[in-house]
């Protein structure tokens, strides 16, 4: 997690800060791999959303004016700037707060993303962490347990873990990392380059495509959903095998770091709910005689999770 408080000195207008119309105003910004989610909320006042989709492949130039773009437009809506932003981010981010991997938008590597940021939000304290580390925290307090561990299926894997109400690894040590975990040996090539990753088995994109190939014909998420209410096998099959290679993974992290609860959230998991299912079917296959069986269950918070995390950050500023 990176902070930089640019925020005015005491004194001066805060967004809005002791105002009788909703007081501070804080701002989440979900980046995703196919859409950007944007959700600003008040002290007291109501929340305002609103998210665009964007394809790969325009460049960094051309993606921050898209943001800067829905930036301004909820701005105008809300009638106030944002005292704090949080940013949810799946990209890499080192130290000097340039991107430094970024699978699916390559064209950002390099870019400062700090600066970028700032220059969208003259005035208010900007932080950013990993989609996944967010998304934990926010189901982590939804759920009211502070020993939780997230699992975000979607476009890609997101991961993170909240050990004693705080996130592991911490924000000075990196990112949760939990797509990234290798639980096939064999396993597909990932968008990373290694083989085996549970991103390149468990993926929304991963499972559809394996789908396809035990169908034999394309398969998009309709056909899927369709599929699996028809109980067809390639579509059975194909969630299966998504189901057990994400157990594999939470029961790597149970066997070191015992969370008490595993969630499964992102936005492919949301439109399927038979995977909890199937996720919890081989967590009981994979459990070890005498130790507790780690339960699973839907994110309360759906597909919003890193979205809510992300205000949330911006609210801890």
């Amino acid at each position: 997690m990176r902070t930089r408080d640019s925020a005015p000195e005491r004194g001066t207008d805060r967004a809005g800060e002791g105002r009788a119309d909703g007081g501070p105003r804080y701002l989440g910004i979900d980046v995703g791999g196919t859409k950007v989610a944007l959700r600003a909320e008040s002290a007291t006042g109501p929340a305002e959303e609103t998210a665009f989709a964007w394809g790969a492949g325009r460049g960094a130039e051309h993606d921050l004016a898209r943001l800067a773009a829905s930036v301004g437009t909820l701005t105008a809506r809300t009638g106030e700037p944002f005292r704090a932003v949080g940013v949810a981010m799946p990209a890499t981010v080192g130290p000097d707060e340039r991107v430094t991997a970024w699978p699916s938008r390559p064209e950002w590597t390099g870019l400062p993303l700090g600066p970028a940021l700032r220059a969208l939000f003259p005035g208010a304290a900007v932080a950013w962490a990993d989609d996944g580390d967010l998304a934990a925290l926010a189901e982590a307090e939804a759920a009211g347990c502070e020993d939780l561990l997230y699992l975000g299926v979607g476009t890609g894997i997101g991961g993170g873990l909240v050990l004693g109400g705080r996130l592991c690894p911490g924000p000075d040590r990196g990112s949760f990392e939990l797509g990234h975990l290798v639980v096939e040996l064999d396993g597909p090539v990932c968008v990373c380059g290694r083989r085996g990753c549970l991103q390149a088995t468990a993926s929304g994109p991963a499972t559809l495509a394996r789908a396809a190939h035990l169908r034999g014909a394309p398969v998009d998420f309709d056909d899927l959903r369709a599929g699996l209410r028809d109980r067809q096998a390639w579509a059975v099959t194909a969630l299966d095998r998504t189901g057990r290679a994400l157990a594999v993974a939470a029961v790597g992290v149970a066997e070191l770091l015992h969370p008490r609860l595993a969630v499964l959230g992102g936005g492919f998991a949301a439109g399927v709910p038979e995977l909890v299912d199937r996720v919890a079917e081989h967590l009981a296959a994979l459990a070890r005689p005498g130790l507790p069986r780690l339960p699973v269950a839907p994110a309360r918070l759906g597909g919003l999770s890193s979205l809510r995390g992300a205000v949330l950050l911006a609210r801890r500023q």
